[in-house]
């Protein structure tokens, strides 16, 4: 998740955006972490995440999952649960989950790690990622709700239940009432996004969306919590209800290539709902 780069500006806000300051990675450091072994260089990247906060403010309480009563909703993806990829050697203690009371919009990310993986290999990736925020960055849990690979599988990411409104640690002033979808790779300008990963992104967003009956091609309006987003803390900008990390805070996350195919996964998301 590559921080602090130029923003798109096609999309008209109602809110008044905060300064930023784009401050790209080096080519350098690019190319030692081009260097690592592969899942070293996988644990490397992930360090470079920002744009995320820790959660706070939230009840702990429980939620109960909330069934799908709108006229508009879909079906339940499989989703691969933390079991999968977070044995009992790598968990770290943790508070309990807390909770928002639905989830209104969607962010899509970038690990910004290699793509050349074997897919059997994401549990593994996946561990990485989590020992990396939880380790050096002192997170409670991995950031993202659920993460998918390229051959299109969903696994659960920040624990708390699937189908609760867990509160997420991945955008910047904007964790709560979202949910976090890390795609695993880096998909900046030129890279192939794999299909099977865009409709296992447009599957997951329109049953979480339903949920609440969003629509994911709307906007949605989303207060900041936090001044170092897009968005001064208090303001209420309006965002797409499925959108790029870039969306609300400085970076260039989910890549161009994959920011590129949004408007694509919005549509097949609300076809899925049957709008």
């Amino acid at each position: 998740m590559r921080v602090f780069r130029r923003a798109r500006g096609s999309r008209r806000r109602r809110a008044v955006r905060t300064p930023h300051i784009a401050v790209p990675i080096p080519d350098a450091v690019r190319v030692l972490l081009g260097a690592l072994p592969g899942l070293a260089a996988v644990a490397a990247l992930a360090l470079c995440a920002s744009g995320v906060e820790r959660t706070g403010g939230a009840s702990a309480r429980p939620v109960a999952a909330r069934s799908a009563t709108t006229p508009y909703s879909a079906a339940k993806p499989h989703i691969v649960p933390r079991a999968a990829w977070l044995d009992g050697s790598a968990r770290r203690t943790q508070p309990p989950p807390r909770y928002d009371p639905k989830v209104v919009a969607v962010f899509v990310h970038h690990t910004d790690s290699p793509n050349g993986y074997a897919c059997a290999d994401a549990p593994r990736i996946i561990r990485h990622l989590y020992a990396g925020q939880t380790g050096s960055r002192q997170w409670d849990d991995i950031g993202y709700n659920f993460l998918v690979d390229r051959c299109g599988t969903i696994y659960e990411g920040r624990a708390g239940g699937v189908d609760r409104p867990v509160t997420g640690a991945h955008t910047q002033g904007f964790n709560h009432g979202t949910t976090g979808i890390a795609a695993l790779g880096t998909f900046t300008a030129g890279v192939p996004v794999p299909q099977a990963m865009t409709d296992a992104i447009a599957r997951l967003a329109a049953w979480k969306l339903g949920l609440s009956g969003i629509d994911p091609r709307a906007d949605v309006p989303l207060v900041s919590s936090n001044g170092l987003s897009r968005y001064a803390a208090g303001t209420t900008a309006r965002l797409p209800a499925l959108a790029g990390h870039k969306d609300g805070f400085m970076t260039n996350c989910p890549g161009a290539a994959l920011s590129a195919l949004l408007p694509q996964i919005r549509q097949t998301a609300a076809s899925l709902q049957g709008r």
